[in-house]
Order: C-alpha cells, then sequence, then structure tokens
C-alpha cells in the first residue's frame, strides 16, 4: 500500500514523466571563440565575452530545438587592442552598425552518443546564412554547488566564410583567412 501511495504521488506531481525543458545559457560558463589564419604563420585565436541565448531539450528523446544564441559584436577581443579595434570596424564585425550576430535553429539531428548535428541560419552583419554546427552534449546533472539547479554542458564547433557576410578585408591577398572556426564551450541551466 505504501509503494501504491509513494507511486502515485510521484507521478501525480510529474516527477516521473520527463517533458522538454528551457535551458538558459550562463553567462559565466560560456566561451565563444574564433580561429582564423594570419598570413599563413599561425591562426589567430580570439572570442566574445558578451553572449546570451537558450535552447529546449527533451532528454527523454534527445530532442534538441529552439535553439538562440546571440552575440555582442563589440566584445571581441583578441588580447591586442589594435586588432580589436580594427575587427570592430567596417572592415569585419562593423560593430556600431550591426552589435548583434544571431544563431537560430529549429532543431538538430541526433546523431548517437550526444551527438548533434544543428543545422540553422546566421545572421552577421545583416546577412543571413545558413550555418551547421557539430555538437556534443558533455553532461546534464544537478549543479554541485550553489542552488543545485539542474544543468547541461556542450560543446559545438563549425565553421563559415567571412566573406558570404561581407567581410572581404585581405581575403584576395591571403592575409587574413576566408575560414573562420568557431568554438562555443557552454553551460546552461533549466528554467
Amino acid at each position: 500500500m505504501k509503494r501504491f501511495l509513494l507511486v502515485t504521488l510521484l507521478l501525480g506531481s510529474g516527477a516521473l514523466s520527463a517533458a522538454p525543458a528551457r535551458y538558459e545559457l550562463d553567462p559565466e560558463h560560456l566561451t565563444i571563440a574564433f580561429l582564423t589564419e594570419h598570413i599563413g604563420y599561425a591562426k589567430v585565436l580570439g572570442s566574445f565575452g558578451k553572449a546570451s541565448g537558450a535552447f529546449t531539450f527533451d532528454e527523454s528523446t534527445g530532442t534538441l530545438s529552439n535553439v538562440r544564441i546571440v552575440v555582442e559584436t563589440a566584445s571581441v577581443t583578441t588580447g591586442h587592442a589594435r586588432r580589436d579595434e580594427h575587427l570592430r570596424s567596417n572592415d569585419f564585425l562593423a560593430s556600431s552598425k550591426f552589435p548583434r550576430m544571431t544563431f537560430t535553429a529549429q532543431g538538430a539531428r541526433a546523431l548517437g552518443n550526444g551527438r548533434f548535428e544543428v543545422t540553422g541560419q546566421l545572421e552577421l552583419r545583416g546577412v543571413v546564412k545558413p550555418l551547421t554546427l557539430s555538437a556534443t552534449m558533455n553532461k546534464s546533472a544537478p549543479y554541485p554547488m550553489g542552488d543545485k539547479a539542474h544543468v547541461m554542458g556542450a560543446s559545438a564547433r563549425g565553421t563559415l566564410r567571412r566573406s558570404e557576410f561581407g567581410m572581404t578585408y585581405s581575403v584576395e591577398n591571403g592575409w587574413v583567412g576566408d575560414t573562420v572556426e568557431l568554438i562555443i564551450e557552454l553551460e546552461a541551466r533549466r528554467q
């Protein structure tokens, strides 16, 4: 009888029923970075210090949906002040005219073992182009510190051609690579 009451209470409270949950990116545990060639000698590593976003994930079915990541383009940094100002200029991000770049995806294709192919749209400098990210869900569990909120961690990678977004500075002479490698490392808190 006690077992029946316990099961009834759990089912009635929804504790055993899984449903899609909304996750918000944790800005304190978020890295959005990029790599691009510099005159063929080495790649420059840069990142964006301000971004926000959210997604929906159903752990019972492994379904990812409603992905939206917004990056503040003026927050770009490469550790070199003059280069960072150049990246904010019209030659590259045109941050004063286009203060945000946004990635959205309605869904993803599950590849197994926590891996996903997330195909969406990237809006950058007023241009919208398809972008596919290869993503891996690293861990999903209650956080071991603080408020013990449920947290999901993921890694994603992708590439884009900056010239497709109107950033053609030094593409022709090869001084700055056209291919940009994207690196995303995130933790997101279940709402």
